[in-house]
């Protein structure tokens, strides 16, 4: 190992950027930290033994001994968290490639699928539009988790882009509300809006907030299986923006509540009904509301339906 990779190594900030890990988080940091640990825990150890054991021999081997052990100890969670961040690593680095590389050819079977099914190449018959139409279904879930495990990669290692700027969000609000509207109709569902008064624009990034609310709504609607309705909040509550959505559908069970915001985690009853999704949605939008400053949170009934809400800070 040269100078430079040393130096490398010692650079605790660089690490945890390399791992895509908080400061609280990062080996490098978890091991400084014990390391004053155990210096605190040698001296403490040094003036006890010292006060009560007359030999300074005993003493000072008894300080080795501690010191000893500490640093071992150290020395091994601290390879362990770090082979762990490694592993995590090279997990979102796999992950990421792997979904760069699907995209093109999903786009190409996309089009090539468009074209077919436009009979510009011939004549279609009708059975086979029919099963054109399903490979088309089937291609745009596999572009949507694409998508997601792209994001997901992106967050994980810190390298989703924030790009702040002023927007108005009840704009936003109604814009993803008009694209929804044909998918609410085919679901036998109505959405309402309802705005709080003298709403300031929103400082924040647009696209990232967009995907939250694309995600809730997303759910809303899908997770009513017969007629229902939909109710969206936008207000402002202790300087903060916040917004709610409330749906009549299936709610989530007790026992499934914990685990809502975890990775690829799909509850119970959602597995029951069949219903499309990937279990990621829910943890995206965590981590963008987290990141912008906010606070996500639900309520839920099984049976009864769902409210979630964020918060994201007026500036």
């Amino acid at each position: 190992m040269n100078s430079k990779e040393i130096l490398s190594q010692l650079n605790i900030f660089a690490q945890c950027r390399k791992y895509g890990l908080p400061l609280w988080q990062c080996p490098q940091f978890l091991f400084l930290i014990m390391g004053i640990i155990i210096a605190v825990t040698t001296i403490t150890s040094y003036v006890i033994a010292n006060r009560y054991i007359a030999d300074p021999q005993i003493v000072a081997l008894m300080v080795l001994i501690i010191t000893a052990i500490l640093f071992i100890i150290a020395s091994i969670i601290t390879r362990s968290f770090e082979r762990l961040a490694e592993a995590n690593r090279m997990k979102s680095e796999f992950i990421s490639v792997v979904s760069h590389q699907l995209r093109s050819p999903l786009s190409n079977l996309r089009w090539a699928l468009e074209l077919l099914i436009s009979g510009r190449l011939g004549k279609i018959e009708e059975k086979q539009t029919e099963y054109f139409k399903i490979l088309k279904e089937n291609s745009a879930r596999m572009a949507e988790l694409v998508q997601d495990l792209l994001i997901v990669s992106r967050i994980e290692t810190a390298k989703l882009p924030f790009k702040e700027q002023e927007f108005v969000l009840e704009d936003l609000v109604n814009d993803l509300i008009k694209e929804f509207e044909p998918f609410a109709r085919a679901s036998n569902v109505e959405i309402y809006f309802e705005l709080g008064k003298n709403l300031p624009k929103a400082f924040s990034d647009p696209f990232q907030i967009r995907l939250v609310i694309e995600n809730l709504l997303d759910n809303a609607i899908r997770y009513i299986k017969e007629r229902g309705r939909v109710e969206i909040k936008l207000e402002t509550r202790d300087k903060n923006f916040y917004f709610e959505i409330k749906d009549n559908g299936i709610g989530i069970p007790r026992e499934d509540q914990k685990y809502i915001f975890q990775k690829f985690f799909r509850s119970e009853n959602i597995l029951r009904y069949q219903t499309q999704g990937s279990g990621l949605g829910l943890y995206i939008a965590k981590a963008i509301v987290e990141r912008a400053g906010g606070k996500i949170g639900f309520r839920s009934q099984e049976g009864v339906g769902s409210t979630f809400w964020f918060t994201l800070p007026i500036r």
